[in-house]
C-alpha cells in the first residue's frame, strides 16, 4: 500500500490530476483477493490470474477510455502489487496470464529469493511505510480518513480481506504481532486509519450527503 500511495501521489502530481487516496490503497491489495478463494476452495491459486498485468490492463481499458489520464495513478497502484512488490518479494507471479502461465520474479531471473520475513524485506517495508506516512502527513492526505465520505466504504475491503486476517494470522502460520512486530505496527496503523474512515462514514453519512446538496445547489 505504501508503494501504491507513493506511485499514485507522484503520478497524479506529474499529470496534474486529483486522486482519491482510499481507492488507491484498495486497488493496491485487490490482487490478493485470490487468497480468499484459495482458502475457500483449497486450490493453490495465489499470485495467479488476479496478479496478471494482462488482466489488470483488460479491466482498465474502459476506465482509461472514460477517465483518460485520471485513471493512470489507479492503474499504477493496481499493477504495483504484482509488478513491483510481489515480483521482488517471493516471485512466482503469473504476470502474463492468460497468455502465459509462466511464473516471474526476481528469483526466477537469477536474483536472490527474498521472502516477506527476510531482514531485507522488513527494512524495505519499514522505510517505505515511514516515507509514505511522512508524505501522507505533509500533504494533508491523512484528512481523507477523518471525513464522513460515502466513498470510504471501499476501505472495508482491505480491513476484512487483508489487515484483520494477517494481523490475526492468515495466511501466515502465526499472527504478525508475534512473528513480525515491525510489520504488525504498519498493519495496525493502516487498520486504525481505515476503521476510523469507515466508522465516521457509517455513523455520520448525512455529513457527506449534506455537503453534496450544498455543492449541487451552489450557483455556477
Amino acid at each position: 500500500m505504501s508503494i501504491a500511495y507513493l506511485l499514485g501521489k507522484g503520478s497524479s502530481k506529474a499529470l496534474k490530476t486529483k486522486i482519491f487516496i482510499p481507492l488507491l490503497l484498495v486497488l493496491s491489495i485487490i490482487p490478493d483477493a485470490d487468497l480468499i478463494f484459495e482458502y475457500l476452495l483449497g486450490i493453490p491459486i495465489h499470485r495467479g490470474p488476479t496478479h496478471s498485468i494482462i488482466t489488470a490492463t483488460l479491466v482498465f481499458i474502459p476506465i482509461f477510455i472514460y477517465y483518460r489520464k485520471k485513471a493512470i495513478p489507479y492503474f499504477l497502484a493496481l499493477i504495483s502489487h504484482s509488478a513491483l512488490a510481489d515480483f521482488v518479494i517471493g516471485g512466482q507471479v503469473q504476470l502474463f496470464w492468460p497468455l502465459s502461465s509462466s511464473q516471474f520474479g526476481l528469483s526466477e531471473l537469477g536474483g536472490p529469493n527474498i521472502n516477506i520475513f527476510s531482514p531485507l524485506n522488513l527494512a524495505a517495508e519499514v522505510i517505505l511505510f515511514i516515507i509514505a506516512m511522512a508524505v501522507l502527513y505533509k500533504s494533508g492526505d491523512w484528512r481523507a480518513f477523518f471525513k464522513a465520505d460515502k466513498r470510504n466504504i471501499v476501505l472495508f475491503i482491505p480491513i476484512v480481506c487483508v489487515l484483520l486476517p494477517s494481523t490475526i494470522g492468515y495466511p501466515f502460520s502465526n499472527s504478525l504481532l508475534f512473528s513480525s512486530p515491525m510489520l504488525a505496527v504498519a498493519h495496525l496503523i493502516y487498520l486504525a486509519l481505515f476503521t476510523i474512515a469507515v466508522y465516521k462514514t457509517l455513523t455520520h453519512p448525512h455529513i457527506q450527503q449534506s455537503g453534496d446538496k450544498v455543492t449541487n445547489t451552489t450557483p455556477q
